[in-house]
């Protein structure tokens, strides 16, 4: 089994890449109410909302049970792409290193595809590969997007 990989995923939405690149470098405080069946709260330690290097705890659920990560924030506002780095929590508990990276590339006539990208190294050799919270954070992608549409179709 190995102990370290890397998991890509293409997540096709049919909102804007713009709008969601922003909903998730600059509007996390709203993601609770937008897709509050995954995550539930998300608490600012350092820096603020839309900072390069900033510190956030989001409680989320995972097959049914509540778990919290803390990560930094990195940003590249060019690529329209985020690097989510674990710090602190349950994932941290199993993993050494636990990178999410989002980026939202326009599609050429409407809508886009979020590229998700999980890096990985388990702590320990019978640790399970992160494949339920690969799933997890494209179902987040995914469910964002209906929050997204509405606010597209109000603008």
């Amino acid at each position: 089994m190995a102990m370290t990989g890397t998991y890509v995923a293409d997540v096709p939405l049919k909102g804007l890449a713009e709008k969601h690149y922003r909903r998730w470098r600059s509007q996390n405080n709203i993601v609770p109410d937008a897709i509050g069946h995954h995550i539930q709260g998300v608490t600012v330690h350092d820096g603020d909302w839309d900072s390069h290097g900033s510190i956030k705890s989001w409680n989320y659920t995972i097959d049914g049970k509540p778990e919290v990560i803390k990560e930094k924030r990195e940003i590249d506002d060019e690529k329209m792409a985020l690097t989510f780095r674990g710090l602190d929590g349950h994932v941290i508990e199993e993993y050494k290193v636990y990178d999410v990276i989002l980026q939202f590339i326009p599609k050429s006539k409407e809508g886009c595809v979020c590229k998700v990208t999980l890096i990985w190294e388990k702590r320990k050799e019978d640790s399970p590969e992160p494949t339920k919270y690969m799933k997890f954070v494209q179902s987040l992608v995914a469910d964002m997007d209906d929050h997204i549409l509405k606010g597209q179709n109000k603008a």
